[in-house]
């Protein structure tokens, strides 16, 4: 890996940095010139267990290669434990300049199968874990008047999949969450973006392939290696991104995508008021060709990657 100066003296906590695209990111990042906190509890792709040598063998590959880096095995899914994962940055480096969400797990399901605690499982370690770990770090980030989040949202959300209605979810909302915190801190120069990422991983290994949509998807993702993810997580944390905030880019290999927002396609208004009888007679044929198709993220990304 080139090494680089573009985030010399920043610190950055990435989550879920033990494997994957998290240890990539931090690889890249270190090579960067940034001090590392490793946060990772080294659990199952469904959330189980913990183990604290994959975040370690990563730490130890920073230092090895003339970085600086420290590990947190706390979880993003609770409050307390995520101002931990940020206080280690503070105690560790003295400051936080970059928050990397990335952690997360999958409890793939079809909606009407899916139990209550798959649902509350995927919603805490994504959305909740995205909301404490950048709620942890933002005092830090006002002091300073400046800091950068980057988060991973996905295409299971931003389109859609088959059998991950809490997965989709949750990473819509953390678009959502996103665009809520450029815009809330602005006027302290901090910035929020997001990444959806398509990668092979451990995560997206145990998605079910069921149907000939599962099959596809997963055979164009096998192609996609993590660490193409990683420079562009860089960027948008350096401060040649400093105008950059509220976007969402999508990766998928060597290819890079500014994805579309929602806003209004189509508008009609009449001065008498809406009936149902004529929203159905006059609205439904107007808007009609207009509508969205109901798609999954392969069908839209229906060639192969670059």
């Amino acid at each position: 890996m080139n090494k680089g100066t573009m985030l010399e003296g920043k610190v950055a906590v990435i989550t879920g940095s033990g494997r994957g695209i998290g240890r990539d990111i931090a690889l890249q990042m270190a090579a960067q010139g940034a001090k590392i906190v490793i946060n990772d509890i080294g659990a199952s792709v469904s959330g189980e267990g913990s183990d604290a040598s994959p975040g370690q063998q990563v730490v130890d590959e920073i230092k090895a290669g003339g970085g600086e880096a420290a590990l947190s095995t706390d979880s993003v899914s609770d409050w307390k434990a995520a101002n931990r994962i940020i206080q280690c940055a503070a105690d560790t480096f003295g400051r936080i300049d970059i928050v990397v969400n990335n952690a997360g797990i999958l409890r793939d399901r079809l909606f009407f199968n899916m139990s209550i605690e798959e649902w509350h499982a995927v919603i805490d370690v994504h959305l909740h874990g995205t909301f404490y770990v950048s709620r942890a770090a933002a005092p830090h980030f006002k002091t300073q008047q400046s800091g950068a989040y980057v988060h991973m949202t996905s295409t299971s959300g931003l389109i859609g999949n088959l059998g991950q209605a809490n997965y989709g979810a949750a990473k819509l909302g953390i678009v959502a969450l996103s665009r809520s915190i450029a815009g809330d801190m602005k006027r302290y120069n901090v910035r929020s973006n997001c990444i959806s990422p398509f990668a092979w991983s451990r995560m997206i290994g145990s998605i079910p392939t069921e149907t000939p949509e599962q099959q596809a998807r997963v055979e164009k993702l096998k192609k996609l290696d993590t660490a193409q993810i990683a420079p562009v997580a860089a960027f948008l944390a350096s401060d040649a991104a400093a105008d950059v905030t509220a976007q969402i880019f999508a990766v998928r290999g060597n290819e890079i995508f500014l994805m579309s927002q929602p806003r209004p396609v189509r508008g009609m208004h009449t001065s008498e008021g809406w009936t149902p009888e004529t929203i159905a007679e006059r609205v439904l044929p107007a808007m009609k060709p207009n509508f969205f198709p109901l798609e999954s993220s392969n069908i839209v990304f229906s060639w192969d990657p670059v």
